[in-house]
């Protein structure tokens, strides 16, 4: 699947905001921390990417209640669903010069996706959701390996669309959940 930009140009995908906020004293230093191991663009961001898979478990999951959204909230909480865990993928990438966006597939829910573009390649979508059984995502820049794919029979696909900030619809969901469990009934079906 070709993917297209939502803005001409790679300023809209570097930018910080109330949620992708690459400049908050958590997200640089994570940032630093993680560029020390991995000083190339594509060792970065594989490394930043298995950092958020692995270490920030999906709050469902984990049976965690909480709900979190911005960047920072996810890296000092240690916990997300897929969109939380895209924001927080987003702003270490952004915070080290590489451009990144949203992406969603519709499964029955949106499910949220990171997206970036390493120089001289084309944008490629990333999972960060974390694996269990099952559930296998990979950093990969031949070609995709996401935790589900799309069952069009179903109804389900893909969006191309490159987002430069998370659609609205998933930012009231993650702002308005009371808990987890209130998050599950309200998530977003539809962009």
């Amino acid at each position: 699947m070709e993917l297209q930009q939502e803005r001409p140009g790679l300023s809209a995908y570097l930018a910080a905001d109330a949620v992708v906020d690459h400049e908050h004293p958590l997200v640089v230093e994570t940032a630093y921390r993680l560029r020390e191991v991995a000083e190339a663009p594509e060792a970065y961001a594989k490394g930043a990417y298995e950092f958020v898979r692995d270490t920030i478990p999906h709050s469902n999951d984990a049976g965690d209640l909480r709900v979190t959204c911005r960047a920072s909230d996810v890296l000092k909480a240690r916990t997300g669903i897929c969109y939380a865990k895209a924001h927080a993928l987003v702003a270490l990438l952004r915070a080290q010069g590489i451009p990144a966006g949203f992406c969603y597939q519709h499964l029955g829910v949106l499910h949220g996706l990171a997206a970036l573009r390493l120089p001289g390649r084309d944008w490629i979508r990333l999972d960060p959701r974390g694996n269990k059984p099952g559930v296998t995502a990979r950093f990969r820049l031949d070609r995709e390996q996401l935790a589900f794919v799309p069952d069009p029979a179903a109804g389900e696909y893909d969006d191309p669309l490159v987002r430069a900030a998370p659609h609205p619809a998933t930012l009231e969901a993650l702002r308005t959940a009371a808990d987890r469990r209130h998050l599950d009934r309200i998530l977003p079906t539809a962009l």
